[in-house]
């Protein structure tokens, strides 16, 4: 597919994406295959693309229909690689609403988190793909540009050839590759440490969840790291700490106080969110939010407690997600 064709499909020029990491029809998309069955195959990743991108679903969900409308346009016969071609519309969608989902997040009511994913357990155990869509490694990507980000995701978590990312984004591949290492310096100076053990993790979240139901602030701080951080999202609609809480002594007076200030019986249940261990926090058998944990040392080092309901939409069934 020539410039004139991807220009007329995607709003934007394009140039010859192809590096070798490919093959002929991207191993995914044969000659025979329909448009639809060809996106129905790849929308996993697609969606994955575009949620590592955005940090959230419902936008992620959006950038899907628009990568289908311009897909369903495309002549097939003259798409030497589908999967690149596809992701190739995935990412420039996702970037033109990155874009516009930063200057929302400048209006938003406290801190922002990312819409929180229920996820198979299975997908703890991969851990390549476990960190790259951790809440803890998604407020990382927060902090680089929306071109930043679009370019250390594909490299990094999808392992896009620079070739093909600077098709992507209408940039050279010399430039890409400059962006990619600024980007990686980056995040790996702030890059969470893996966590421990599935064990250790589980023993910490029993301690925290059983300090948690007894009121008991040494048990909660006992389990918590010294330099742990507490996240809160709101939303302007339910209460939330407007900034981060650092420290086990005021995450946990924070806890505690909160929770003592409640009326009605606050409950926690077990679950995995976004690849990591996490609790769904029912009041009165209501669901109140989403409680996610990074834990390191076998202690808990990161808490991100999505309260916003506008946010909770993609917890009550698994989302499928994938990096290849």
């Amino acid at each position: 597919m020539d410039e004139q064709d991807l220009a007329d499909h995607d709003g934007s020029t394009d140039r010859d994406g192809s590096d070798g990491n490919h093959s002929r029809d991207g191993g995914g998309g044969g000659a025979g295959e329909t448009a639809t069955e060809t996106f129905v195959a790849h929308r996993n990743l697609l969606f994955t693309v575009a949620y590592e991108m955005l940090g959230s679903a419902s936008d992620a969900e959006d950038v899907l229909q628009e990568t289908w409308l311009r897909w369903a346009g495309v002549d097939l016969e003259r798409v030497d690689d589908r999967r690149a071609y596809l992701v190739r519309i995935t990412t420039r969608q996702a970037l033109n609403r990155l874009r516009a989902l930063s200057r929302r997040k400048e209006a938003y009511v406290g801190q922002w988190l990312p819409e929180p994913l229920l996820t198979a357990p299975d997908v703890a155990q991969d851990v390549e793909l476990a960190e790259s869509v951790s809440m803890a490694m998604m407020l990382v990507l927060e902090t680089l540009s929306p071109t930043e980000r679009a370019v250390f995701v594909l490299r990094e978590a999808f392992d896009v050839g620079y070739d093909e990312i600077a098709a992507a984004l209408d940039k050279s591949p010399a430039a890409v590759r400059q962006i990619a290492h600024r980007a990686r310096r980056h995040v790996d100076a702030r890059r969470p440490r893996r966590t421990v053990s599935a064990s250790q993790t589980r023993a910490a979240l029993e301690s925290f969840r059983h300090a948690l139901d007894s009121g008991d602030l040494q048990g909660l701080l006992d389990v918590l790291a010294p330099d742990v951080v507490l996240v809160g999202d709101g939303g302007g609609v339910k209460r939330a700490a407007l900034r981060p809480l650092f420290g086990a002594g005021k995450v946990g007076r924070f806890i505690l106080g909160g929770t003592g200030k409640v009326a009605g019986r606050l409950t926690v249940t077990p679950t995995v969110a976004n690849g990591s261990p996490a609790f769904l926090a029912y009041l009165d058998g209501e669901l109140d939010g989403v409680m996610v944990f990074h834990v390191e040392d076998a202690r808990i080092a990161g808490i991100y407690y999505v309260r916003n309901p506008e946010k909770l939409g993609r917890i009550e069934a698994e989302t499928a997600l994938t990096l290849r």
